[in-house]
């Protein structure tokens, strides 16, 4: 089953056939292929995977152990260490939020900036709409908006020619892409971005080049007069890493469960025998940015937290409710939780980005309410976020020994 990047069903049912689709490609065809982008209809060569686990409709570990189950460790090393990078830049932005807000603070700035800059104004507006001239360039523009999707390559690409050779304010088009990928993620977007740009490993940029766009577009685009240097973008610096906040237990006794987006297989999570009394949820695509949510990336979250709500109450038999349209979003949770035989509401973790930003006074506010609040957190995370304070490469030498701490030690499998 390959993902159409024209409309997706975002259930944790099409993640899990789609895993299973990928698998065999998981070893040399991956390894030998991945930087590769073959266009809208041609990806057997990537999972195409990554909005059912910006979302946890699928798990890291899930994926991770279908990969050592079928190649083992070597073989599908290069698959393993891709799905790491989410994990990376996740926990490197539990770290450091303040970079998140930096850059939120930045982007409002420089869009306030542009009714004044009627220069920028038109450069923006025409490398949005895809307008620039620049082959590839302007086909991603389009693709992006209209399928929520790009590659990989396609979006180092973008990146680059956006920051040095339409010279735009990275910030801006980090907003662009969040406001439309289905897999929009406000750490693996923001600081990938970043990179891109130099300010992540300090001086580090990546620079697109003519050559190795062809070569990655498999002979589709061929790019000329882009930038031959990088010069330095703007941003906040790297503050040092800060302590991640410990994460509470499970709660003892009967408890309410608060979905968001940001993990939605909560039997993965919990198991199936949590003494759960009832399920709520609360989406928030539209808080990605000032202008909203992209029509895929909106539909994609919206769809994936009906799926979640359905499948938990099937699962624990239990009724659900949707709070992501209220506007009263504290008093509506407040008075939900009062209606059932508990005082505890558990909610998985809230990772940095606009969901916590949202969530954080409102829960904050139900504690001063009495209620009990629990944060919960997947092993998967405590396991590699302590490793996530440097560069991705200290972690990945570790990966094996990360593996085994997750349970997945010792799995044989075919080279």
């Amino acid at each position: 089953m390959r993902m159409s990047t024209g409309n997706i069903n975002s259930t944790r049912e099409t993640a899990l056939k789609m895993l299973n689709y990928f698998v065999p490609n998981m070893g040399e065809v991956y390894a030998s292929q991945r930087n590769i982008d073959f266009g809208r209809v041609g990806r057997t060569n990537v999972s195409c995977l990554s909005p059912f686990l910006r979302h946890r409709l699928i798990s890291e570990r899930e994926v991770a152990a279908a990969a050592l189950e079928a190649y083992g460790f070597e073989a599908s090393h290069k698959y393993l260490q891709e799905l790491c990078w989410r994990t990376y830049f996740k926990g490197w932005l539990e770290h450091r939020p303040g970079v998140w807000t930096a850059y939120c603070a930045e982007r409002d700035q420089l869009f306030a900036s542009l009714e004044s800059d009627t220069e920028t104004k038109e450069a923006y507006e025409r490398a949005i709409a895809g307008k620039t001239g620049i082959d590839g360039f302007d086909t991603w523009a389009s693709e992006l908006i209209e399928t929520g999707y790009l590659h990989n390559h396609a979006r180092m690409s973008f990146a680059s020619i956006w920051m040095f050779t339409l010279k735009l304010p990275w910030q801006l088009g980090a907003e662009f892409l969040l406001r439309h990928l289905m897999d929009g993620d406000p750490a693996s977007n923001t600081l990938s971005w970043r990179w891109i740009g130099g300010l992540h490993t300090e001086g580090k940029t990546y620079l697109a080049s003519h050559k190795a766009i062809e070569v990655c577009s498999n002979g589709r685009f061929s790019p000329d007069n882009l930038a031959t240097q990088a010069d330095p973008v703007g941003g906040a610096a790297n503050p040092e890493p800060e302590d991640i906040s410990p994460a509470d237990g499970v709660p003892s006794g009967r408890f309410a469960l608060l979905l968001t987006e940001d993990d939605l297989s909560p039997e993965t999570m919990l198991g199936k025998e949590a003494d759960i009394a009832a399920i709520a949820g609360v989406s928030s695509a539209e808080l990605r940015s000032p202008h909203g949510a992209g029509e895929k990336a909106s539909a994609f979250t919206s769809q994936a937290m009906t799926d979640a709500l359905s499948r938990a109450s099937k699962v624990y038999c239990v009724d659900t409710v949707d709070f992501s349209e209220t506007a009263s979003l504290t008093d509506d949770i407040h008075e939900w939780a009062q209606s059932l035989d508990t005082d505890q509401i558990a909610i998985p973790w809230v990772p940095v980005g606009w969901s916590r930003d949202r969530m954080i006074p409102v829960l904050a506010d139900l504690e001063n309410r009495g209620l009990t609040i629990s944060y919960l957190r997947r092993p998967w995370d405590d396991i590699f976020w302590p490793h996530t304070t440097a560069g991705y490469f200290k972690l990945r030498k570790k990966l094996p020994r990360l593996f085994d701490e997750a349970g997945l030690e010792g799995v044989e499998g075919r080279v």
